[in-house]
């Protein structure tokens, strides 16, 4: 584990925990679930396998994450939060809220990674959401939110289908614009559901 703060404060114990680089994008990743270490290497981008191989070894020890073999068979070795881990969902939520509200939109060089539309729904709306079956079909993702449960791929008897791609869903949530999107269903649902999102905070120009 990497020097640490050496204050009694609780903010600087948990960052001792989880503020090492990558590893709250663990977290988020183990949220869905257990994983094995190979799709913790496809579900982050850019990581080094030395540098996660090192974030799961320090998460293990502050008892965030744990490992089990999956009975027969798979009999695969998985990683997944622990108890302890699984409270830090409320705070992960609650961060990335703050930082969808400055996040601006995507861009071609965003590094969207499969199941970006479902993991954000999750964190960011899913716990917000009115009642009803929506289904996005944001380029080439498909994800659903059902009585505010996030599932990935097409929902059966959806109420609200929205077609667009990654910026137009942004501009949807964000700015509190449809007109750059496909709708098909009930659009005044999909409102109810925009209306819960994030405000935009815009950060100063870099100088």
């Amino acid at each position: 584990m990497s020097k640490r703060y050496e204050q009694y404060c609780p903010i600087a114990h948990a960052l001792d925990l989880v503020g090492d680089r990558w590893a709250l994008l663990v977290v988020r990743e183990l949220m869905h679930g257990p994983k094995r270490y190979t799709d913790l290497v496809e579900g982050l981008p850019g990581i080094g396998t030395n540098i996660l191989a090192a974030r799961l070894r320090d998460l293990e020890q502050a008892d965030v994450v744990t490992r089990r073999t999956l009975p027969p068979p798979a009999a695969s070795k998985v990683y997944e939060l622990t108890d302890y881990g699984r409270e830090l969902r409320p705070a992960v939520r609650e961060l990335a809220l703050w930082g969808a509200r400055s996040l601006g939109p995507p861009t071609p060089e965003s590094g969207l990674f499969e199941g970006w539309m479902a993991n954000a729904m999750d964190i960011v709306l899913a716990h917000l959401a009115p009642s009803g079956r929506f289904e996005f079909r944001v380029d080439a993702e498909v994800a659903s939110l059902v009585d505010g449960e996030v599932r990935r791929g097409p929902v059966d008897d959806p109420d609200v289908v929205v077609e667009a791609d990654a910026a137009s869903i942004y501009d949807m949530f964000v700015n509190r614009r449809l007109d750059a999107v496909t709708v098909t269903g009930d659009r005044a649902l999909l409102e109810q559901l925009v209306a819960v999102a994030p405000a935009r905070v815009d950060l100063p120009a870099a100088t």
